[in-house]
């Protein structure tokens, strides 16, 4: 059976020490959605690892960890993450199915997001033209690599349907590929079978998920989205698994919420409480270092992504951020105008390094049973600090 983390906000709500956490109970690791626009850091005795497509249970040298056929895959990119990790062999694999991501899907995400009239603020990484072109059935697979000449007759051909001007070459492309080809080559199997067994054995799975379900292509705020499917559909088409495979859901929000990027956000606040959370909270992102926007709890966002993703708990991270604050808010419903209606809680001073629930102060206890009353699901993980030792498990 198969357990999913995946964020049901915005993204950037904290999956990396959740699944940090829990990778070295589980025997695979897989990835399922996304490329390198998203990532996370995490921080073993003292050393910093960027992951962006590797899994985190690279960090545990038991566990297999697995790229599925949802993500797409920046060659050069990918290499680079993967030297940090001098002993990979037998531990990392790549679908085969997976799709490349290429300097000219990198050129249209740039002309695309200087082209539109209102920018979706898109990390111009390549990888919605990457997903456009899997629709459009003109995407390259990871399998394609062990073909260069039909390689670079494919390359060729979509290189022929840009309609501006560009000094790209099939020829330079397959140059550059080339030079990460060895550390990637014996990495590429049939991922989905490799999955079926493990779930026919009896082992343990991990899925993980990059971004928010607020950024689902389908569910999210279109089209201030990202181009692949974040909510828990990403999960069974990005790995190979079926609705039988999945055992629990479990949804990470952080105490209040963030955004980057365009797009709506009903609570967000333009005030100094947005700069203090934003400040507080380091929200700049791992990948653009971009600033965050920030604001209140919108339980009732969070209660969607619950419901269209079937949580069975939640993972509140960044509890700490509040600490503090004279007064909290969250967002319980909107009005008949769309407008968030708040409900205001009295802050509270310190729940920074706490590891037992009964030493929480009570007003953060009443703010995290408000939050479960609003949601339905009971909240079973909080992180009171960016220390991986600093949760609480209930």
């Amino acid at each position: 059976m198969a357990d999913v983390i995946l964020g049901i906000q915005w993204g950037d709500e904290g999956k990396g020490k959740i699944v940090d956490m829990l990778a070295k109970n589980y025997d695979l690791v897989v990835r399922y959605q996304g490329g390198h626009n998203a990532g996370h850091t995490i921080v073993v005795d003292g050393v910093k690892y960027a992951l962006h497509l590797v899994p985190s249970g690279i960090l545990y040298p038991h566990v297999t960890n697995i790229i599925g056929n949802g993500v797409v895959i920046d060659l050069l990119a990918l290499s680079n993450e993967l030297s940090q990790f001098p002993d990979i062999e037998g531990r990392v694999f790549i679908s085969n199915k997976a799709h490349i991501i290429l300097p000219y899907h990198i050129l249209r995400d740039v002309l695309d997001e200087e082209n539109r009239e209102e920018a979706i603020g898109t990390t111009k990484k390549g990888i919605g033209p990457s997903y456009a072109d899997k629709v459009a059935r003109n995407g390259i697979l990871m399998q394609d690599l062990f073909d260069l000449q039909t390689l670079k007759s494919k390359i060729r051909y979509n290189l022929s349907l840009l309609k501006v001007s560009h000094d790209l070459s099939a020829d330079s492309i397959i140059e550059d590929i080339k030079e990460v080809l060895p550390n990637i080559l014996p990495l590429i199997t049939d991922t989905t079978k490799m999955i079926w067994k493990a779930v026919d054995s009896e082992k343990k799975i991990l899925l993980e998920g990059a971004q928010g379900t607020m950024l689902d292509i389908d569910h999210g705020t279109y089209p201030f989205v990202t181009s692949s499917h974040t909510s828990i559909a990403g999960a069974l088409s990005g790995t190979g698994l079926n609705t039988r495979d999945i055992n629990e859901v479990i949804g990470i929000t952080k105490a209040y919420c963030t955004r980057v990027g365009n797009g709506d956000f009903p609570t967000e606040l333009h005030d100094k409480t947005g700069e203090y959370l934003r400040d507080k909270g380091y929200e700049f992102g791992t990948t653009t270092g971009r600033a965050r926007r920030c604001g209140w709890l919108d339980a009732a966002q969070v209660r969607y992504a619950v419901r269209l993703n079937g949580v069975s708990k939640l993972a509140l991270m960044k509890l700490d951020v509040l600490d503090g604050l004279e007064e909290v808010k969250m967002c319980v419903k909107y009005d008949s105008k769309g407008l968030p209606v708040y409900e205001s809680f009295k802050g509270w001073d310190k729940t920074y390094g706490l590891k037992n629930y009964e030493d929480l102060p009570k007003e953060a206890v009443s703010y995290i049973r408000a939050i479960e009353d609003v949601v339905g699901v009971r909240v079973g993980i909080i992180s009171t600090s960016p220390n991986r030792e600093d949760v609480i498990l209930r």
